[in-house]
């Protein structure tokens, strides 16, 4: 397979299923505002910080270094050794949630019961549905590496749905099952993503008529299983050992990702109130990363990861597929700076007012709308560092991986004391300013690798950091005029006020949009041929 079409499938994987994707978030947008009317912040804090902790910690814990090692593999790989390698994630699984939820029972703050009903029940049941979720990892990195483009986003957006509408019903219906409501919830979405992947790959194996089944490396169900044989090793120890590299910096990774959760949890800086408050402006500030940075990471680091050959330089690989590489990324950096710019300026001036519409007074009043602000700015960082590493994992080797290793666990510990002594001087600001110096260490190291990748070769894929005078002179300009219109306009001045912010704003985007369309021709370019040859994939897929 040519660089090209591995180009143009991660493209259609990116963006195919993005409209969709984006219609699925709104839904359960606004089925989480209307929940969020019913709920207090103490509930909120206990959810969304302390069990999806648990549960995100032992699902990355047990599977985010088997997916990389798994995705990285060339077309000659024995995949009955890489599905066997993927099975292990299960014990793994089992293992992680064992211990963690024993921590999370016995050594952990118990919120009061008749504010919180239900807290054991939810560990337990946050634990398990970490498990079941585990069950379709084979299933998911296969369908991943043979790129098939929508079955990604109809599972996890119908997952998500039905877990949201399931919410909404019990918390109308029944508020005092408490914690009861979340648990069930979150069982339901890993049950019906498991199966969405599993149900997939059984029918096209069933079904040789269909062409996608022709591009499988395996022809009947009973290959999905484990397996023994005499005349192979159980896994490929390749894999296996890289799954270590990347597990150990994955245990690193983990807690940058997830710092401020940990801080909140293990050292009761706040308390669960603030906790749901801080969570809230979390989720709300990140859906622009899950919407859009999240997708192009994942399917890009599968381009990287199909077009370069791991141990070699770009100067010993071919240089047609450098050069596609080297376009590639500039492109990609060149879109994440212009998204990030784009939020940081227009968030600033319109926090107050989302914030208000989503969840009312319990976030924009008080510190809400100062953390959205300092959010935006982390958005911008967010951007950046999701290009640099999704080409910086995918092109490094195993040495480089272990070396990259002891500077996250230097970074890891840093951040770690920042968060706790940020958020004792100015509370949960703290985290976001320790969150952004992280994330600038993080680019920062990227940034040199991918410098140091290109220097022999004549490709400067950095230039996409690069923007025009004039269209930073509109960001500036956009900034000014945004901030003026929300000191006269927002937000206590009534609806047709705010409406005329609204206006304001949106004529200063268009103006913004416009002049990027001017004068970044060549992001455009890249933008167009790629979103053409995805409509071209998806009307022969």
């Amino acid at each position: 397979m040519g660089s090209q079409e591995v180009l143009g499938q991660a493209a259609r994987l990116a963006s195919s299923g993005l409209l969709l994707q984006v219609l699925f978030r709104l839904i359960t947008f606004v089925l989480n505002a209307f929940i969020l009317r019913f709920l207090s912040k103490e509930i909120v804090g206990v959810v969304n910080v302390r069990l999806t902790l648990l549960y995100s910690t032992t699902i990355f814990l047990a599977r985010e270094a088997f997916r990389r090692a798994c995705l990285s593999g060339g077309t000659q790989r024995d995949w009955t050794q890489t599905l066997n390698l993927l099975w292990l994630t299960v014990p793994l699984g089992i293992f992680w949630s064992l211990c963690l939820g024993w921590v999370w029972l016995q050594l952990l703050e118990v919120p009061d019961p008749n504010v919180v009903p239900y807290y054991g029940t939810g560990v337990l049941l946050f634990g398990l549905s970490a498990v079941v979720e585990l069950l379709g990892e084979p299933f998911w990195v296969l369908a991943q590496a043979h790129m098939f483009v929508k079955l990604k986003v109809l599972a996890e957006s119908m997952s998500v749905i039905l877990r949201s509408v399931l919410t909404a019903l019990l918390v109308l219906w029944l508020p005092h099952w408490g914690l009861y409501i979340f648990s069930l919830a979150q069982l339901l979405y890993t049950a019906v993503l498991v199966l969405c992947y599993m149900l997939y790959l059984i029918k096209l194996l069933r079904s040789p008529e269909s062409s996608k089944q022709l591009t499988l490396p395996i022809s009947k169900v009973t290959q999905l299983l484990p397996s023994i044989s005499r005349r192979k090793a159980f896994v490929n120890w390749n894999e296996a050992r890289l799954t270590w590299s990347f597990f150990k910096q994955s245990f690193l990774k983990q807690i940058l990702t997830e710092g401020e959760r940990y801080v909140m949890t293990f050292l009761n800086v706040l308390n669960f109130g603030d906790q749901g408050i801080y969570d809230i402006v979390n989720n709300l500030g990140s859906l622009v990363a899950r919407l859009i940075f999240q997708p192009v990471e994942e399917s890009f680091y599968i381009f990287f990861a199909k077009v370069l050959e791991r141990e070699k330089d770009a100067s010993l690989q071919k240089q047609d597929d450098v050069a596609v590489a080297a376009a590639v990324l500039e492109s990609l950096l060149k879109l994440a700076l212009l998204t990030g710019l784009t939020v940081t300026v227009f968030g600033f001036a319109y926090s107050q007012l989302a914030l208000d519409i989503y969840g009312g007074a319990m976030l924009s009043s008080g510190s809400g709308p100062v953390l959205m602000r300092c959010y935006c700015l982390y958005v911008l960082l967010l951007a950046v560092n999701g290009v640099t590493e999704c080409f910086t994992f995918a092109a490094m080797s195993k040495e480089d991986v272990d070396r990259y290793n002891f500077t996250m666990l230097a970074l890891s510990s840093s951040f770690l004391v920042l968060s706790y002594l940020l958020t004792s001087w100015c509370g949960s600001v703290g985290f976001i300013m320790a969150n952004c110096f992280n994330m600038g260490i993080r680019i920062t190291q990227s940034l040199s690798f991918i410098h140091h990748y290109f220097q022999e070769s004549p490709h400067r894929p950095l230039a996409g950091l690069l923007l025009s005078p004039v269209l930073l002179g509109v960001f500036v300009l956009s900034a000014g005029i945004t901030s003026v219109s929300e000191a006269f306009l927002c937000c206590e001045r009534g609806w047709p006020a705010r409406l005329a912010h609204i206006a304001v704003g949106t004529i200063c985007l268009g103006v913004t949009l416009g002049t990027a369309f001017l004068t970044e021709t060549k992001l455009i370019h890249f933008l167009r041929t790629q979103l053409g040859r995805s409509r071209l994939g998806d009307k022969m897929t």
